[in-house]
């Protein structure tokens, strides 16, 4: 049996050097195809079952958007102290990674609820002449979709703030202040 060139060898080594663990920026591709594969589930499920659904209420949605407040706090914050502001003083480089893991799952629930959301006032605004449940529903349903938009956006803004600045160019440098042992010609 052959093993591929890439391949992770006991003790966790590849073989051009150890396995680096990285995480990866939110890929938007992602959370479209969570929102819309989540939207088409939900109208389904509401144009089949609707009578067995209970009413929606509004407490999802604001909670969505109570998480949205939150991590736009934590984003700003964030932000000043990894950039070095004044008077925001330090932060636990840990705490930055653990934002970051929060961000990435925030982003994907986000489209998720927002998705699901959307096809619930998709399915009420369609029905909503027809059948009072579905006029009923529609301003939870719109809050929901409100509510997980927000919290996308707002994990998408804190992901980008725990990210590391580039170090500052240094212009007495003998290169000119690019990386060591590089040159500008």
């Amino acid at each position: 049996m052959t093993q591929r060139p890439d391949a992770v060898q006991p003790g966790g080594e590849r073989p051009g050097g150890p396995v680096k663990p990285s995480l990866r920026p939110t890929n938007p591709a992602t959370l479209v195809v969570a929102a819309l594969g989540m939207g088409v589930l939900a109208w389904l499920c509401m144009r089949r079952f609707f009578g067995d659904i209970p009413d929606l209420n509004w407490l999802p949605g604001l909670t969505l958007a109570g998480l949205a407040v939150v991590e736009v706090v934590a984003a700003t914050t964030t932000r000043a102290r990894v950039e070095r502001r004044p008077g925001s003083g330090r932060i636990n480089p840990l705490l930055v990674a653990r934002y970051a893991v929060l961000a990435k799952a925030s982003s994907l629930g986000g489209a998720i609820f927002a998705g699901t959301y959307a096809g619930v006032v998709l399915w009420a605004l369609v029905e909503r002449d027809q059948l009072a449940v579905a006029e009923k529903n529609l301003p939870p349903a719109v809050a929901g979709l409100v509510g997980g938009l927000a919290l996308t956006a707002a994990a998408l803004l804190l992901e980008r703030a725990c990210r590391v600045p580039p170090p500052p160019e240094d212009k007495d440098s003998p290169n000119g202040g690019g990386t060591p042992g590089s040159s500008h010609r």
